[in-house]
């Protein structure tokens, strides 16, 4: 097949983040289709434009064996809520020229992976003038989750976001949710028919971790960055609002007199002020570091004791899977879950770690001074976490799953 996938959030080779699609698009190569890919000039975590992208709107290149179509997003993207707004509705309109314009040669499909939910709309145009069917996934419930962080709160565009999800799924051909949650959500509450329902969820990347995990000095990794005798739990992705890691630095405060070290890895809005709130409490176990590629992420998780996964404590997140979760499975590394609801359910099943309530200081101080006093239970907890991840999560075994799905609609 020849696919179309619109993704404003599709990685250059050497971003940090998460890289469900970028790992993906290599297996549906290898099963011999090909993509193309219309994404965005801006990282999630951004705050400007790279070099070769200033005062242009549309640059071809190649990735690997993807050709990538990156288009404007405005660069106020990160400067609160509006601009973020205009972030979206720019690459919306950028992302539906370049369809209609830039991408040239007949296509099967076209698959858009949200949120934002607003880049729909341009998969739906492209699909119509271009007579595909369109797959439109959802890595989260949106506009459930602005609604409930506070992000959105103005009572028209609610409205008109809600009336515009319906939209969407009524158009879409086939729809992929990445939890048993979400699955729930649209089939009961918004009342879409299992017919185009699929779930393919977030994945766990052995390919990488398996390949570190046969020549990595981790001993040499934290003597090199500062981590030997630490006790150290990692967080790994976006330091924003509905992250909400001020619970992280106050769970380090509670933890001065242990050996206790929080590394928080990435970037988001929020991060400069988490390291002020840092600085002038003189928290010192909590240390910050701005984001690194996704292989010297793996090296820092494989140095860590645990990783954490971290949401902000409102209803909507107790549908989603945290993407750093898989990676902390593949990398054998118990798991700090301050995320309820499917999250929680999932390390509970694999053994892998333990549940947190979100925001509850207490709570992160008993549970983490209870590992300190059982180390054995890491080890256990790790190697559990691998083996159900291998199982269920891996992402080669799950994008080939995808694929024959997405074949059944052509």
């Amino acid at each position: 097949m020849n696919i179309l996938l619109l993704h404003q959030y599709f990685l250059e080779d050497d971003d940090p983040g998460g890289s469900r699609w970028n790992e993906m698009t290599k297996t549906w190569i290898e099963e011999g289709h090909t993509i193309t890919v219309i994404a965005g000039m801006m990282h999630y975590n951004g705050h400007s434009k790279r070099d070769e992208y200033k005062n242009k709107y549309f640059v071809k290149k190649q990735q690997g064996s993807v050709i990538v179509h990156r288009t404007h997003v405005s660069e106020a993207y990160n400067s609160g809520f509006l601009g973020r707004l205009w972030g979206y509705f720019s690459f919306m309109f950028s992302s539906m020229w370049a369809g209609f314009f830039k991408v040239s040669g007949k296509f099967d499909v076209v698959v858009v992976t949200s949120p934002p939910l607003f880049v729909g709309l341009s998969g739906y145009l492209i699909s119509r003038i271009k007579r595909i069917p369109m797959v439109f996934e959802i890595r989260d419930l949106w506009p459930e989750s602005a609604i409930d962080t506070g992000v959105l709160t103005n009572k028209l565009i609610i409205k008109i976001a809600y009336w515009f999800e319906k939209f969407i799924y009524k158009k879409a051909k086939l729809i992929n949710v990445l939890t048993p949650a979400f699955y729930n959500t649209l089939r009961d509450s918004k009342k879409i028919s299992e017919d185009k329902l699929i779930m393919i969820p977030n994945a766990a990347d052995f390919s990488l971790s398996e390949e570190l995990q046969e020549t990595f000095d981790r001993e040499r990794f934290r003597k090199e960055h500062n981590l030997e005798n630490h006790f150290v739990i990692t967080y790994v992705g976006a330091h924003g609002i509905a992250n909400h890691l001020e619970q992280l630095i106050d769970a380090g405060k509670v933890l001065e007199d242990t050996n206790v070290l929080f590394l928080l890895i990435g970037q988001g809005m929020e991060k400069e002020r988490l390291k002020k709130i840092a600085l002038e409490q003189n928290i010192q176990n909590v240390r910050f570091i701005d984001p690194v590629p996704k292989k010297e992420v793996f090296k820092y998780i494989l140095a860590s004791e645990m990783g954490a996964s971290v949401l902000k404590k409102v209803d909507t997140f107790k549908t989603v899977y945290s993407n750093k979760t898989f990676d902390y499975f593949s990398c054998k590394t118990p798991i700090l879950m301050a995320i309820d609801g499917v999250s929680k359910e999932l390390v509970e099943m694999a053994n892998a770690g333990t549940y947190v309530e979100p925001e509850n200081i207490e709570e992160y101080e008993r549970v983490i001074r209870h590992y300190l006093s059982n180390p054995s239970q890491l080890t256990r907890e790790g190697d559990n976490g691998f083996e159900y991840a291998k199982l269920n999560f891996d992402r080669q075994v799950l994008a080939k799953k995808y694929i024959k799905l997405i074949e059944k609609i052509i």
